[in-house]
């Protein structure tokens, strides 16, 4: 059985990567085994978060707010800024990792989060849930007015402690490698300075 939730449209790959305002790779932790049902339970939650959102009627700002809360709540946070800055992520200290997240964790909420006023109208429907590995991979469907259905893969884990979705899979491309890409041009625009790669996260998206 699939769940619809209302959204709301214009790019199919910025509403996609907005509905979760989120991604990773190298998961740490213990392997622990995870339920279809614990993941299936996780992203109905986080859509039905957005939705909840998106139909508040709040300002701009306030939105992006709230759905920098979102992507905290059901976001492996942590491991989606690391993967992002790749192997740089090794040669920061530890208060650069820090000051990094938070900037990455505000610079995703603006840059996806401000896109969710023009899903107004759409669905995404909850479907399908596998086990990948040691993941559990589940299958949604975004259907936005006057465009065709597209595919969009959450991949969700516990290894770091609790269910988080790690990675957004849409239409075959991956959302974090993606934002890889992204923060490894940007850095190399800053000559590889972390630091400066904080100050601009926290103007840019």
């Amino acid at each position: 059985m699939t769940k619809s939730y209302p959204i709301n449209p214009t790019r199919r790959r910025v509403l996609a990567s907005g509905v979760a305002v989120v991604a990773a790779s190298v998961l740490g932790g213990p392997v622990m085994a995870m339920s279809e049902a614990q993941a299936r339970t996780l992203i109905n939650k986080a859509v039905a978060d957005i939705n909840r959102v998106i139909a508040s009627g709040s300002s701009l700002p306030q939105m992006i707010a709230q759905f920098e809360k979102i992507f905290v709540r059901y976001g492996d946070v942590n491991i989606i800024a690391r993967s992002a800055l790749g192997a740089d992520a090794r040669r920061a200290s530890p208060a650069q990792l820090r000051a990094y997240t938070a900037a990455f964790q505000g610079y995703m909420a603006r840059k996806y989060g401000r896109r969710f006023r023009e899903f107004i109208g759409g669905t995404i429907e909850v479907g399908n849930v596998r086990k990948v590995k040691t993941w559990q991979e589940v299958i949604t469907q975004v259907r936005l007015k006057g465009q065709a259905p597209f595919e969009v893969k959450f991949l969700v884990s516990n290894r770091s402690g609790s269910d988080r979705f790690f990675d957004m899979v849409i239409e075959g491309i991956s959302l974090r490698l993606s934002e890889k890409t992204e923060i490894g041009a940007m850095l190399d625009k800053r000559r590889g300075d972390i630091d400066a790669l904080i100050t601009d996260l926290k103007k840019a998206g």
